[in-house]
């Protein structure tokens, strides 16, 4: 079975997996496993030596940075991600590269994701941690994931796209 997705089509389809997969692993996590606690409560699950799922909630954005300040915080946050899902979608709709659809897709999907919690929690829920030989690194989630390779991937389109104007033979 051969799939003839526009590059736009793979961009929306990129998204909704993103999403999807977000949504699956934090209502198996939250529910499956119990992790619904009070924000002050913690659970840790050892998984491998390097790897744990732990229970963070998170008020803010990446590496909890501007913590929303109660219920007018978490409204900024919400239309602040909402203004940008909307201003990815524009780019999106409009993009004719495949690196370029895929990576906002994921950054719009990482992005709803994590805009559902937000509505639902006030927060926004992380699970996976990843430490060793004394680095630790933040908790995070498959939206938190997502954005960061489809940032990765429009890193790559605006580098190593190539130059249409090499293309067209003019100087």
């Amino acid at each position: 079975m051969k799939w003839n997705l526009t590059p736009r089509e793979s961009g929306l389809l990129a998204a909704g997996v993103a999403l999807v997969f977000d949504q699956a692993t934090k209502i198996l996590l939250l529910y499956g496993l119990g992790f619904i606690v009070k924000p002050s409560e913690s659970h840790v699950i050892g998984v491998l030596p390097f790897f744990n799922l732990v229970m963070v909630w998170n008020p803010g954005v990446s590496y909890g940075w501007f913590p929303a300040g109660g219920p007018e915080g978490t409204a900024v946050l919400a239309l602040f991600s909402i203004a940008a899902v909307a201003a990815l979608g524009w780019w999106l709709w409009i993009a004719d590269r495949l690196s370029l659809t895929i990576g906002l897709g994921l950054v719009i999907g990482g992005a709803l994701g994590n805009l559902i919690d937000r509505l639902i929690y006030g927060k926004v829920a992380d699970f996976f941690h990843f430490y060793g030989h004394g680095y630790d690194w933040y908790v995070f989630n498959v939206a938190d994931a997502a954005i960061t390779f489809g940032v990765i991937a429009l890193l790559y389109d605006a580098l190593l796209k190539p130059d249409a104007k090499a293309e067209g033979g003019s100087a």
